[in-house]
């Protein structure tokens, strides 16, 4: 009898969980609840049976479910992992989905820089479109005095190449067996993502614009703001991979969950430069006006 149940292959069949019963619950409410937030901020207000939604309440109540469901999820994984239940197959389908995830998360960041290059580039389009009201025809628009890439931009562009390499050092370090620099070079990655996300806020509580109102804040603060909660998402995933060092969990031939932060980590150093070198540093310069006047007069092609 015992042998009719042994497992002859390398997929591992998963336990009935609760969780994606509860996480689809967690989104529902949390999107509604949004809605309703929104609406409440703009002075107006959802009855739904007769309740009222109004604040933060119902936000915060599915945030807490999704955010639960996380933690319940990725623990049964993880317990799966140390149980020996990942396979060689197994391990390949989370490398897809991994990559997968990233695929969509950089689908996600073309939106924003289409957005920012529809308004920057064709700023003199037909006045129907609104881009002269919105611009005055230039690019930044007037009024709108946009951040000096050679600062703080700069000196977080640093930062996060700096995380990079330590990352890469933690993952070296681990192939290598050597736990102690696996630890010390997460520690460093970790504090250089907090530091990123500190010198960002520096930068916002700066700004010379607003997010509304602006053509140029709307598409700033999207593509920025949301690059700096895919870092403090990145940091959350790497002090997890640290905490699991510290426990052991980790060795050179069974490390997937590290090695994942890493690949999400390196895109979000990916995703930074190019938004250093098209928001920051050619949003910025002369050079862009130039663009700009030529494709509105037809002289290059659109």
């Amino acid at each position: 009898m015992a042998e009719a149940h042994q497992k002859n292959h390398d997929y591992h069949l998963v336990e009935p969980s609760p969780w994606p019963f509860l996480g689809s619950i967690g989104a529902f409410v949390t999107a509604f609840g949004a809605v309703c937030l929104f609406r409440w901020h703009q002075g107006e207000e959802l009855t739904v049976f007769g309740l009222s939604t109004e604040g933060w309440g119902l936000f915060v109540i599915g945030l807490l479910i999704v955010l639960y469901t996380m933690y319940g999820w990725w623990s049964d994984t993880i317990r799966e992992s140390l149980a020996g239940d990942h396979t060689r197959v197994v391990k390949l389908h989370l490398r897809y989905g991994m990559i997968l995830f990233i695929a969509s998360e950089a689908m996600f960041f073309v939106a924003w820089f289409w957005a920012y290059f529809d308004a920057s580039l064709f700023i003199n389009a037909p006045i129907e479109y609104l881009r002269l009201e919105h611009t005055g025809g230039v690019w930044p628009p007037e009024g709108i005095e946009s951040f000096d890439p050679w600062h703080l931009p700069l000196l977080n562009t640093l930062i996060l190449l700096t995380s990079g390499t330590t990352v890469t050092w933690a993952h070296h370090a681990l192939l290598h067996d050597d736990r102690q620099s696996l630890k010390f070079g997460l520690l460093l990655t970790v504090l250089l993502g907090l530091t990123f996300t500190y010198v960002q806020y520096l930068e916002y509580s700066h700004a010379d614009f607003p997010f509304a109102g602006s053509i140029y804040g709307s598409t700033f603060f999207m593509a920025t703001g949301f690059h700096g909660f895919h870092v403090i998402v990145g940091t959350i995933f790497l002090i997890v991979c640290l905490i699991r060092a510290m426990s052991g969990h980790w060795t050179k031939e069974h490390h997937f969950g590290f090695e994942a932060a890493a690949w999400y980590w390196h895109f979000v150093d990916v995703v930074w430069l190019f938004l250093f070198a098209c928001i920051y540093v050619w949003g910025a310069s002369p050079h862009t006006e130039e663009v700009s006047s030529l494709l509105g007069s037809g002289v290059l092609p659109v």
